[in-house]
């Protein structure tokens, strides 16, 4: 079975739920690079096309100035897309892979979800990203990046909080809806909140909304390490699509 067609799907949805500050193209591949913001998402190559193998030692050389001036390292992503002839290079420059994520699909339209009290999502771009922040322990220093980023999402997006009274914000995710597809994007449970059933909440109500606007499928990515967060997504329905891996080189940060 060919299923490259929905890969290329889901990177287009995926790059419209995360848009980078700057997107280039050389050729196929897709440079993205967000100078306020560490994201590996939002700064890495990814290339697009199996058989866009052309140069590729000068195209790298090239990408290299570009991730320089954003003071960004240089990192490949790799997908199914992603040529074959590019990916051997990398290996004989003896080019470090150091983290692989599992992109996750769900059929959502006739999925019995758990029920928990449900949560509308705000609209509150500085509320959300304070609260992702806090749950996340994360550098406040990265609010204005982050915020620039949530407000980029082009496609109709939910944000939620759930909030304890005494302790405020104890998980959050951030749901795109895109056509029939809808994206959960960055899940975090609080820590001392974790193993408490709001994971589990906040993700069901990101589904039920996203169903009543119609969506079909639900995505998803998760590090391949993260055995709770899997667990999680397999309890949902979640399986995989397929995976992508970051690379740098040997001598990258």
């Amino acid at each position: 079975m060919n299923y490259l067609p929905l890969v290329r799907r889901l990177e287009a949805v995926g790059f419209r739920a995360w848009p980078a500050s700057s997107v280039q193209y050389d050729g196929s591949w897709q440079v993205r690079l967000t100078a306020g913001h560490p994201s590996k998402r939002l700064n890495s190559i990814v290339p697009l096309d199996p058989a866009d193998h052309r140069d590729v030692e000068i195209r790298l050389e090239k990408a290299q100035r570009k991730f320089e001036a954003y003071g960004r390292p240089l990192v490949v992503r790799e997908t199914p897309l992603a040529p074959p002839l590019l990916m051997d290079l990398l290996r004989r420059e003896n080019w470090q892979c150091f983290e692989e994520t599992i992109v996750m699909v769900c059929d959502i339209a006739h999925l019995d979800l758990p029920d928990t009290l449900d949560h509308l999502p705000s609209h509150d771009v500085g509320r959300y990203v304070d609260a992702n922040l806090l749950v996340d322990l994360a550098d406040p220093a990265l609010k204005p990046a982050l915020a620039e980023v949530v407000s980029g999402i082009k496609p109709p997006s939910g944000l939620f909080v759930i909030e304890d009274a005494e302790a405020g914000p104890v998980a959050t995710t951030l749901c795109v809806q895109d056509n029939d597809l809808a994206g959960i994007m960055s899940l975090s449970v609080a820590r001392e909140f974790r193993r408490k059933g709001f994971a589990v909440e906040i993700l069901a109500a990101a589904l039920r909304w996203a169903r009543t606007r119609s969506a079909k499928t639900a995505w998803l990515q998760v590090t391949a390490t993260n055995a709770p967060a899997l667990a999680l997504y397999a309890r949902f329905g979640f399986h995989e699509a397929y995976r992508y891996r970051y690379w740098r080189p040997e001598n990258g940060a």
